[in-house]
């Protein structure tokens, strides 16, 4: 069906066209030319009328002219040229002549266009919703993705259909669940397996440990004694002398032999008694984190799972130091794996997703689990790990680490410092794209990148298995605690009563 023709300069990536009715934005359209079936997202639609335009001041003139020409308006768009459905999809060289047709793609070619190796079901067209639209589960994998969205845009939702679909394909699904929202959740596709977020200190590393005891980078004296006590623990435990049943122990002996040396001048012992301080501090402030019986931590997870590690009880701290060390140790183990270096690796991929992606890896701030989360990013490809950024603060997420997300999952987007942020880090996400992320509704996101052959708007799937996550019912829950109250002096005002109390 024709709906428009291109009309003025045309270019081999944009046309601009007259349309005789409203299309909406996000719909596919053909443009046959050339011998060619050129297939384009409508990306702005704008209506007007000749007669009245912005220079006109005057509400009767306005009336008068409407009265006159009744309804009469034109309606232009712009289309982004995708590609040639007869070449596999490749950019036509040769722009499309003005007045070429524009014709709404037929619903056979979307869903050839929509047939992906490896799929996996994130939702169907928001503006043809029997059309299912799949995305490359493999290039998810291999090339990290991001989903980006403002509070109650729906991240969450569209988080959980993505776990369940990387679990149809048994792969092993790592989230750091910063709110504890997965931990309960029923995957029709595969079981959460609840990762206790402890370590053994001994499987730490000295950058770990000392962030946990609040030794400031700049306090060099003090990080050169803990630096040496670390090293020697080791030590202990490598040559059998000690077992890393209480790892922290063991330094903080170290330090005490080094205090009572009679050798050491008083600044050295100041500086070893207020490391020794801080160890005890950290012994004590995060006793539930330490858990010295058990192995490493990358042992725990579980092929075909949702693997959680459930962070909403731990500060962010800590947070940032469980990223670090099993971002740190899968990236080290999957490396020996390859290399068959050592014997400690893992021996199957893994997809992580990073909740809080701008706490983890914050953008005016470094951290370890930055670090971390970047190396990742950057190597973790080639050797099977697979990295999701989940964030409703995109501009205060680490752009390295975004702009190494090939694939996006944006949903609605309001605040301009996000939009501007998103951009800059995607080269798929165009201006007119982003002129749409204001507009879309709860569950409806711009999904584009390795992916999916063409960028596209799409209404994710509502995934039925999550029993936490949403806005909480405040004005329900607050009625339902004071029906209890009075459920409960109700019931104590008729016992007095049984009793013979008269009120």
């Amino acid at each position: 069906m024709i709906i428009g023709r291109c009309i003025g300069e045309t270019t081999p990536t944009e046309v601009s066209f007259i349309s005789k009715e409203m299309p909406q934005v996000g719909e596919y359209v053909c443009l046959k030319y050339d011998g060619k079936q050129v297939l384009g997202m409508i990306e702005a639609m704008i209506r007007g009328n000749v007669s009245l335009t912005d220079d006109i001041y005057s509400f009767d003139t306005v009336e008068m002219i409407a009265q006159i020409e009744g309804n009469e308006s034109y309606i232009k768009g712009k289309i982004k040229i995708l590609g040639d459905i007869k070449d596999n999809l490749k950019l036509p060289r040769t722009p499309a002549p003005p007045g070429t047709p524009v014709e709404i793609a037929d619903k056979k070619i979307l869903k050839d266009v929509f047939k992906v190796k490896n799929p996996l079901k994130l939702g169907s067209l928001i503006n043809q919703k029997d059309v299912e639209v799949g995305v490359n589960a493999n290039s998810i994998l291999t090339r990290h993705l991001a989903i980006l969205a403002m509070t109650g845009a729906g991240k969450s939702n569209t988080v959980s259909v993505l776990i369940d679909g990387m679990l149809d394909y048994s792969i092993p699904v790592f989230i750091f669940d910063m709110h504890g929202e997965y931990k309960d959740a029923e995957f029709k596709n595969g079981e959460v397996n609840i990762i206790k977020p402890s370590i053994n200190p001994h499987y730490m590393s000295f950058n770990e440990i000392k962030k946990l005891a609040n030794i400031p980078n700049n306090a060099f004296k003090q990080e050169s004694q803990f630096r040496k006590a670390f090293k020697k623990a080791n030590k202990k435990v490598e040559n059998g002398e000690a077992t890393t049943n209480n790892f922290l122990q063991i330094i903080k002996d170290v330090l005490t032999v080094e205090y009572n040396d009679e050798e050491k001048s008083s600044g050295e012992k100041g500086d070893i008694q207020a490391v020794l301080n801080k160890i005890e501090d950290l012994m004590e402030k995060y006793s539930n984190l330490f858990d010295t019986n058990r192995g490493n931590i990358i042992s725990s997870i579980e092929i075909g799972k949702a693997n959680v590690l459930d962070l909403s009880q731990t500060d962010e701290y800590a947070a940032e130091v469980l990223v670090s060390h099993i971002l740190r140790n899968s990236l080290q183990r999957r490396k020996n794996f390859f290399n068959k270096s050592s014997n400690k690796v893992l021996e199957f991929p893994v997809f992580f997703i990073l909740e809080e992606a701008h706490i983890l890896a914050p953008k005016r701030r470094d951290s370890d689990s930055k670090f971390w989360i970047q190396r990742v990013a950057r190597e973790g490809r080639k050797f099977g790990l697979g990295l999701c950024l989940v964030s409703q603060s995109p501009k205060t997420v680490d752009q390295d680490a975004l702009s190494q997300m090939n694939n996006m999952i944006i949903l609605r987007l309001v605040e301009p410092d996000d939009q501007r942020h998103v951009q800059s880090a995607s080269e798929s996400l165009s201006e007119d794209l982003v002129k749409q992320l204001p507009s879309l509704n709860v569950g409806e996101a711009v999904v584009l990148g390795l992916m999916t052959k063409v960028p596209t708007l799409v209404k994710i799937d509502e995934f039925k298995g999550r029993r936490y996550g949403g806005d909480i019912d405040v004005i329900s829950e607050i009625a339902k605690y004071k029906g209890e109250i009075d459920d409960e002096v109700k019931k104590q005002e008729d016992e007095l009563m049984n009793l013979g109390y008269d009120y």
